[in-house]
């Protein structure tokens, strides 16, 4: 092993523990490797900075709008509700139909935003069926994954694998190369979650077991906010009439986090957002949480001239007033991952209030202002109803999940919604026909989208997920690296050794093996950048076709099944779903055997050695 060498498996080491550890930030770790691999004098600038030249990128990009365009125009919400009026009351057809919906719907945007979309739906129809959500939620998950396995733009390990061939000077794979092997598993998945899901928590809520749909007051139980809320009445000596809430930081000094003020007008009654600039009169009252003993809060309310009256639930903050309560969760990608409550500025951002915060099954007590938020994270927030759907716009930090039925529709563009079927019918005929390349006819689909106005151009920068394409940009250069110091080569001839004796099965098997277990640490996208050289490799270095390598490499790294780190897909149903990360490998490891039994049976076949 040459020291150049040494140097760059130190630093893919260096870069695979940081992805595991999950810090920093996946982009981050992948601009510090596109710095440290010119330092070292491996490679020139420019070849480091090639990853982001490749037509993969750009595809990627472009895909991330088209799949923006559906929501927007409500599409994707349209076939849940498809979807919940043809269960016929049955879990099993509910769950087979889900993970077709989401299987076939994750093939062309993705997945991630796929498992977005329908965590919430999936949570009002188990509460509507008397239905545990953990017995949806991971066959949810599993179908996402598996819609990277339906087509060419299913997910980007795809599109990375796919640029290797063409690198390779191949013809590289059609669009609907992938879909003779990802419906055999999509139909397998279904038939291994019909059983599988029963070994999953049946537990559920005893309310929405009896009302068939989630409570404010299980809501209320299950943050830990029982006894917390109140009612407070500003009377007319009290120091904090006249006076705005930015001014008196209520929470930070007395602990007294104020939800929405209560005005009494002459003829009515109306509800006022707390910002920071609401200025507070005589007469108004607090909807306010106080945590705390309540020997404290009436010393309080003593000392601030206020009429205290507790609150037993907070029904009084719902409809038909403006302002409303919610379920969010934090997505893996979200900016407010790594920040505290209080740093977020829930208030000022969003002009929602956090008053609660779970983490698993677990609801989040003392110093929940200091409280650094992870992706996985559900909080209760109280806003108005208009700040919880524009919440939902562009670029999202948090996602609903149990949206109150009475939010206002979210999808803005939904009177565009056949025109942005016609722009996704558009791309999947050129990417078919082969008549223009693969990003040409995904361009012209974002151009057909902004132009018929299913998106406009300042969401289209927000959809693109960037942490992505910087992930991929900056992981690319490695392979590079590899094949300059002879990296690629070693791992072909080390692969190539240990099966020597066994055959191209064997080579297969181990391929997969490697893949798979690697994707359990790190994103399956980084896996496919690292391991789609080696395959190539393999291929040239024992005659045999490249094709089948590649396919197994890619159908390896979307078989994230097995740790709820493997993919985001899985981290967003971890809350919902109220799983442990046993649960994932109780039913994940059988599941990524059967996949991978499944693909050693099926490549060779269709793509012959």
């Amino acid at each position: 092993m040459s020291a150049d060498l040494a140097v760059v498996l130190g630093l893919l080491t260096a870069a695979i523990g940081m992805f595991a550890w999950g810090r920093p930030r996946m982009d981050a770790v992948a601009l510090s490797m596109l710095v440290a691999l010119p330092l070292t004098g491996i490679l020139t600038v420019g070849e480091a900075l090639a990853g982001f030249s490749e037509p993969s990128l750009v595809l990627i990009a472009a895909l991330f709008v088209i799949g923006e365009g559906l929501v927007r125009t409500g599409v994707a919400s349209r076939l849940g509700d498809w979807l919940a009026s043809r269960t016929g009351g049955s879990s099993t057809r509910l769950m087979a139909m889900l993970m077709l919906a989401v299987a076939t719907l994750g093939s062309v945007m993705s997945s991630t935003g796929v498992v977005a979309i329908f965590i919430p739906i999936v949570l009002r129809i188990t509460m509507r069926l008397r239905i545990a959500p953990g017995q949806m939620m991971m066959p949810l998950s599993f179908a996402a994954l598996i819609s990277g396995m339906m087509t060419l733009v299913g997910t980007p390990p795809n599109l990375v694998v796919n640029n290797e061939l063409f690198r390779g000077g191949y013809a590289g794979f059609g669009f609907f190369s992938f879909t003779p092997f990802g419906l055999p598993i999509l139909l397998l998945g279904i038939g291994y979650m019909a059983v599988a899901r029963r070994w999953l928590t049946d537990a559920e809520p005893e309310e929405a077991a009896r009302h068939g749909r989630l409570t404010l007051a299980q809501l209320i139980r299950d943050y830990g906010l029982t006894g917390s809320s109140h009612r407070l009445r500003i009377g007319p000596d009290s120091p904090l009439a006249g006076r705005s809430l930015e001014r008196l930081r209520l929470r930070g000094s007395h602990g007294l986090n104020v939800m929405a003020v209560e005005r009494s007008e002459r003829f009515a009654t109306t509800f006022l957002n707390a910002t920071g600039e609401t200025v507070l009169r005589a007469g108004d009252t607090l909807i306010a949480q106080f945590d705390g003993p309540e020997e404290r809060l009436e010393a309080l309310a003593a000392r601030l001239a206020l009429q205290h009256s507790p609150l037993r639930n907070l029904d009084t903050v719902r409809k038909p007033h403006p302002i409303g309560l919610a379920e969010v969760i934090i997505p893996p990608d979200s900016p407010l991952c790594g920040r505290s409550v209080l740093e977020a500025e829930f208030r000022s951002t969003y002009g929602l209030t956090v008053v609660g915060l779970r983490r698993g099954l677990v609801p989040w007590g003392a110093g929940l202002l200091e409280e650094r938020l992870q992706a996985g994270d559900t909080l209760l927030l109280v806003g108005p109803w208009k700040e919880l759907r524009r919440s939902q716009r562009g670029k999202r930090s948090f996602l609903l999940l149990n949206q109150p039925e009475d939010l206002e529709e979210l999808s803005p563009a939904s009177d565009r919604a056949p025109q942005a079927l016609l722009s996704l019918g558009v791309v999947i005929v050129l990417m078919v026909s082969g008549v223009l390349p693969h990003v040409l006819a995904v361009l012209i689909g974002c151009l057909m989208m902004v132009g018929f106005r299913c998106i406009d151009l300042d969401s289209a920068y927000r959809a693109i997920h960037w942490q992505t394409i910087v992930l991929i940009g900056g992981m690319l250069p490695f392979s590079l690296a590899l094949q300059k110091t002879g990296g690629i080569a070693l791992a072909a001839d080390g692969l190539v050794r240990l099966t020597a004796e066994a055959g191209p099965y064997a080579l297969l098997a181990s391929l997969f093996a490697v893949t798979a277990l690697t994707g359990m640490f790190i994103s399956n996208t980084a896996t496919a950048v690292l391991m789609a050289p080696v395959a190539m490799a393999v291929a040239r270095e024992t005659g045999f076709s490249p094709y089948p390598f590649a396919m197994i490499v890619a159908l390896a790294a979307s078989a994230a099944f097995m740790t709820p780190v493997s993919s985001p897909v899985n981290t967003l149903v971890l809350g919902p779903g109220r799983y442990r990360f046993s649960d994932f490998l109780r039913i994940g490891v059988p599941f990524t055997l059967l996949v991978m039994a499944v693909s050693l049976a099926l490549v060779p076949l269709l793509l012959p050695l």
